[in-house]
């Protein structure tokens, strides 16, 4: 599984939800960070969206946006969101 967060320099609302990510320790995910600002399409269409997390769960599928988690949300909410989706993404993916 993989995790794409959209993010530029100074976004503090990107950096705490990077932090958070960074501490969940119960799922295994690669976190990869893009930079909005080094490409025009990724500022273009997330620059008042930010941050912006998308899910991977195998090579053969597409990125899949994800609901941004709030500000508020603890390192365990942010856990059970993603289990969430990890488990709708298999189950959608079964039938």
């Amino acid at each position: 599984m993989r995790l794409i967060l959209y993010s530029k320099p100074g976004c503090h609302l990107c950096e705490g939800l990077q932090e958070k990510l960074e501490q969940i320790q119960n799922l295994t995910f690669e976190l990869e960070i893009r930079d909005i600002t080094t490409r025009e399409d990724w500022f273009n269409a997330y620059q008042y969206e930010i941050p912006v997390l998308h899910l991977i769960q195998s090579e053969e599928e597409k990125a899949q946006a994800l609901p941004r988690p709030s500000p508020r949300a603890s390192v365990q909410q942010l856990e059970q969101m993603l289990c969430k989706y990890l488990a709708k993404t298999e189950k959608n993916n079964a039938e």
